[in-house]
């Protein structure tokens, strides 16, 4: 099994991806290929570690696509880049997966263009999880596709739904449709048009719509939206988690009292810390093209890339394509 790391794309690459890649390989039964400029990984790699697991290797990408380039010219344009290389590797099958913390959009367009999506799926998803209070829950779409129509939805629904039973582990998983009310009329034309096909599944164990408010409550595994909306999702999440903390942080050191009780409330948080980040869930699978690709978040640490490797590892093991192929074929007939 070989898992391509885009060795170059991040807001720290490539010292913090190299050194998640060097975790993940001394806990996976996997060859890691780092893909990006290969005299600096190299070096990196000599700096880091003198003696770095051996089932690492590196691949030469001349090309960066920053963060902040627009995806599809710099992917065109850019045809040596790290992320194109490490895509066009799982397109050769000289790799099975590809993990890149590097340019989200650049990330879809590659993966859309080269490895082109599944059978039965019109556009892929990125599904992403979040801590709930119950468990862990499966959101889909977090961005990939901002224009989405009822179908797509339902592919993503079926999609949450297969990667939730096979690689989470979960039984049946609700799939809920996040709207702004429970009632089946509530909410635009393409939403409520999707409730019907979502109820009308036959591979879904659909739930009915889930409120921005319940998210979190942990009711259900898989919860559908579109792009816009899930990427607004993700980053007011991102955004209020860093604010609880920095709130805690401020009111537990006003006074004397409030110290004491910080410090002998010290191991609550930091569960409560392990349980909010994100670098502990991985990277974020683009579900629908034809290759396992896991985006991480651009400022992820070594152990978020950790993580998003090992995330590619178990898809590869769990065959998620192929269930996804057959559930979206049966739900055609």
């Amino acid at each position: 099994m070989k898992i391509a790391v885009d060795a170059m794309g991040g807001d720290k690459a490539p010292d913090v991806i190299i050194k998640g890649a060097i975790l993940a390989a001394r806990e996976i039964d996997a060859r890691i290929i780092l893909v990006g400029r290969q005299e600096v990984i190299e070096k990196k790699l000599s700096s880091l570690h003198r003696n770095f697991p051996d089932n690492i290797s590196v691949v030469n990408a001349a090309e960066v696509i920053e963060m902040d380039d627009t995806p599809a010219v710099s992917v065109r344009r850019k045809k040596d880049s790290s992320i194109n290389v490490a895509v066009k590797m799982v397109k050769e099958r000289k790799a099975d997966a590809i993990v890149s913390a590097g340019n989200t959009g650049a990330v879809v367009c590659a993966g859309s263009l080269f490895l082109k999506v599944l059978p039965g799926v019109d556009r892929p998803g990125i599904s992403v999880l979040l801590p709930t209070l119950k468990d862990v829950v499966q959101m889909i779409d977090m961005g990939a596709n901002i224009d989405a129509k009822p179908e797509h939805l339902l592919q993503y629904g079926i999609m949450g739904s297969i990667y939730s039973e096979h690689v989470l582990n979960k039984k049946k998983p609700r799939v809920g449709l996040l709207n702004i009310g429970e009632e089946e009329t509530k909410g635009p034309e393409f939403v409520k048009e999707t409730f019907k096909l979502l109820e009308q599944s036959k591979h879904i164990n659909f739930v009915g719509n889930v409120e921005g408010r319940d998210i979190y409550a942990g009711d259900c595994d898989v919860i559908v939206c579109d792009g816009f909306l899930g990427n607004v999702v993700l980053k007011v999440s991102e955004g209020l988690a860093d604010a609880i903390k920095g709130m805690l942080k401020r009111n537990l050191s006003s006074n004397i009292i409030t110290k004491i009780g910080s410090f002998l409330s010290a191991p609550a948080f930091r569960a409560l810390k392990k349980e909010i980040d994100y670098s502990e869930y991985g990277g974020a699978p683009l579900l629908g093209i034809d290759g396992v690709c896991i985006i991480a978040h651009g400022g992820s640490s070594a152990n978020a890339i950790k993580n998003a490797i090992r995330v590619a590892h178990e898809s590869l093991l769990h065959n998620v394509n192929q269930h996804i192929i057959e559930a979206l074929a049966e739900e055609k007939k």
